[in-house]
C-alpha cells in the first residue's frame, strides 16, 4: 500500500478517522487472508472487526522500523484466526472417536505436506519462485510485489499464475490445500 506513516501517527494519537482510512486501505486484503484460513464468512467478519479493534488498542506497539504496517496487521489477524481454529474444546461431545486422529499424526502430516510443498517450490524458475515467496511468504500484495521485482503488474500476475499452474502439476495435492498450508505458515 502507499506510505501511511501520517495516518499511522494519527492512529497512535487515537484519531478515529485515521483508523477508518487505514481500515479502508487494508481490510480487503486482511479479510481475504482470514476467510481463506477460517472458511466461514460470519467468523471472518468478526475476526476482521476484532483485528482492527486490536490495531486501535495496540497502535502504540507498532514500530515501522521492525516491518510494514500491513505485515503487523496481517500477523494480528493471522494469530487471532489461528487461536479461533485451535479452540477445539466444544462443551458438548460431537467427535466420533472411532475415526479421531492423533494430534501427533496431524503434526507429522503437516510437516510432510510442508516438505513436499517446499520441494515443489524449489523446482520453480527463479522469477516464479520469487513471485510466490513475495506474495505467500512475505505477505505482499501483488501491487507491492511487482514493484519490488521491478516488473509490470500484468507480468507479475502472470508469474504467479504460471507458478501456481506449475505447482499444481508437481505438487500432488490440490491448490486449495497448498494455499491453506501457505496461509498457516
Amino acid at each position: 500500500m502507499q506510505d501511511d506513516s501520517r495516518l499511522i501517527q494519527q492512529l497512535k494519537d487515537k484519531d478515529e478517522r485515521a483508523l477508518s482510512l487505514l481500515y479502508d486501505n487494508y481490510s480487503g486484503a486482511i479479510y481475504s487472508v482470514i476467510l481463506k484460513m477460517i472458511k466461514d464468512e460470519g467468523k471472518a467478519q468478526n475476526l476482521l472487526q476484532d483485528t482492527f479493534m486490536t490495531v486501535w488498542d495496540k497502535a502504540d506497539n507498532y514500530d515501522a522500523s521492525k516491518g510494514r504496517f500491513y505485515t503487523w496487521v496481517y500477523r494480528i489477524a493471522k494469530n487471532k484466526t489461528l487461536n479461533v481454529l485451535r479452540k477445539t474444546d466444544p462443551l458438548i461431545q460431537t467427535d466420533d472417536f472411532s475415526v479421531h486422529t492423533n494430534k501427533e499424526d496431524d503434526a507429522i502430516s503437516i510437516e510432510s505436506e510442508y516438505l513436499e510443498l517446499n520441494g515443489a517450490i524449489t523446482t520453480l524458475e527463479a522469477h516464479h519462485k520469487e513471485a510466490i515467496e513475495l506474495v505467500y511468504f512475505k505477505g505482499l500484495t501483488h501491487k507491492e510485489a511487482h514493484q519490488e521485482m521491478d516488473v509490470p503488474l500484468g507480468t507479475f500476475k502472470s508469474y504467479v499464475r504460471q507458478a501456481l499452474k506449475q505447482l499444481r502439476t508437481t505438487y500432488s495435492k490440490t491448490i486449495s490445500v497448498l494455499l491453506l498450508i501457505l496461509n498457516a505458515l
